[in-house]
């Protein structure tokens, strides 16, 4: 069991692991497709969110 809390990533480094641009990005978290928290104003969003909006996008295509 892995009860390690997920990394929390930033906006640029989600931007490189989903090789899509800022405003992009913005837009997935807007429309929750993407979960994302704020840490004191700063938005950050679980590596484990990046993970499952992948899997999800991998189950559309199949």
């Amino acid at each position: 069991m892995n009860t390690a809390s997920p990394e929390l990533l930033t906006v640029p480094e989600v931007m490189a692991r989903l090789k899509l641009g800022r405003t992009k990005v913005y837009d997935l978290i807007r429309t929750r497709r993407l979960v994302s928290i704020k840490v004191d104003g700063c938005r950050r969003i679980p590596d484990t969110a990046v993970r499952a909006f992948i899997q999800g996008r991998m189950g559309e295509a199949a």
